[in-house]
């Protein structure tokens, strides 16, 4: 039976209640210097080698479901969209190719080379990340796959030796992504070829952000580790603990860095002075935070396991408001505009106000939502926990004629 988990709901090997859980880089483009998301697109899981989960698009007052896909099986991964096409991972272990207007399906790439259906084929936990003509991401088995985007061939394979949860980040001629066997590698995107390796006290769950020239890792060692890319060497330094072993990405705005861990605490630090800033609680109950936040310039916002979004200030770590659901918020909030749109446990996707947390918007799908939205080209794309594996497209519908 298949052993289904995800990036926000795996936890440490350790705690096995829950979970078994012309230099080195002479091509290299530092992260600042790297290809921005193009103008709409939504390229990778928190749109942004800063993941701060900012959309570039927008969305309509009130967003219609344009379609809805049926992928098999469960998704909890978050798609990518880039020119008109969607890009995402299942637990079927197949990674699809949608057109965004009508959600058919372009083409289909398993993660095993069997055309056997019944053969078992380890699923995609990992949200996809493209660049250029090729999707990057891993697999439950702790393959990671290069695919060309145009016609789904694969490209390369590069192996781990545990799953992959998190997403990839490309920097210039090269592609960093960790693994649950407690490392981070920096590969070439051309050939997957190991350029360095990192390794931890943990397994890596975070998807990985960059800024500048250093990208970072939080994980099961409850360090915050801040490594530069041209060499893959850490600044001992600037080694943070984060209170608690972290499931949830970073958020990075300048030297700043945003994190929840399982210990109920959200944390910012100055990660270039290896300063800790301020802790706020979810006091309600002690729920982790597997949700990623999503950074504007004033606030901070993020779900729990206490079943709400809490919006917090960014200056003060001061709480703003909360909005309660009826299940677990394990997926990651996404900011268009002035809305924050987020889907729950309770089988719901919602809209509420960025400045108030009043609802606007809600979707009722049925099944959990764990996986994160993405949001380009005027559309919104979520997959959930159905048995038949639904994906969901939100956005304007047509005129009629």
């Amino acid at each position: 039976m298949r052993h289904v988990m995800t990036a926000r709901r795996t936890v440490c090997w350790l705690l096995l209640s829950i979970v078994a859980c012309g230099g080195l880089l002479g091509g290299i483009v530092h992260g600042d210097d790297a290809q921005k998301p193009a103008k709409n697109d939504w390229p990778n899981f928190r749109n942004g080698l800063e993941q701060r989960g900012i959309a570039t698009t927008t969305l309509p007052e009130k967003p219609e479901l344009l379609w809805k896909h049926e992928a098999g099986e469960m998704v909890t991964a978050t798609a990518a969209i880039v020119d008109g096409r969607v890009y995402i991972g299942t637990l079927k272990g197949e990674v699809l190719c949608l057109d965004l207007k009508n959600g058919e399906r372009i083409w289909t790439y398993r993660s095993i080379e069997s055309d056997d259906p019944e053969e078992f084929a380890p699923g995609f936990n990992a949200a996809a990340t493209v660049a250029g003509d090729t999707v990057y991401l891993g697999d439950e088995d702790g393959v990671f796959h290069a695919i060309n985007r145009q016609d789904g061939k694969a490209r390369w394979k590069f192996q781990t030796n545990d799953q992959i949860v998190g997403a990839a980040a490309v920097v210039g001629e090269h592609v960093i992504v960790g693994s649950h066997d407690q490392s981070l590698y920096c590969l070439k995107t051309a050939t997957g070829e190991k350029v360095w390796e990192v390794v931890t006290e943990g397994p890596v769950n975070c998807s990985v952000a960059v800024e500048g020239n250093s990208t970072f890792t939080t994980g099961c060692d409850g360090l915050l580790r801040v490594i530069d890319i041209t060499t893959g060497k850490e600044n001992i330094a600037l080694q943070q603990q984060v209170g608690s072993y972290v499931i949830a990405s970073p958020a990075v705005m300048g030297d700043l860095l945003y994190v929840g861990n399982h210990d109920a605490e959200f944390w910012a630090v100055d990660w270039k002075n290896g300063k800790h800033l301020w802790t706020y609680k979810a006091e309600r109950r002690h729920y982790p935070f597997h949700s990623s936040a999503a950074v504007t310039d004033d606030l901070v916002v993020v779900g729990n396991g206490d079943k709400r979004l809490h919006c917090i200030d960014r200056a003060t770590g001061k709480g703003r408001w909360m909005f309660d659901t009826r299940g677990a918020v394990d997926g990651s909030p996404v900011v268009v505009g002035d809305r924050v749109y987020f889907g729950s446990g309770d089988g719901k996707l919602y809209g509420v106000n960025l400045a108030d947390g009043k609802e606007v918007f809600r979707f009722v799908g049925g099944r959990p939502f764990t996986a994160s939205p993405a949001v380009g080209e005027g559309c919104l794309v979520i997959g959930s926990e159905s048995s038949k594996g639904y994906i969901y497209c939100f956005g304007k519908k047509p005129a009629a004629q």
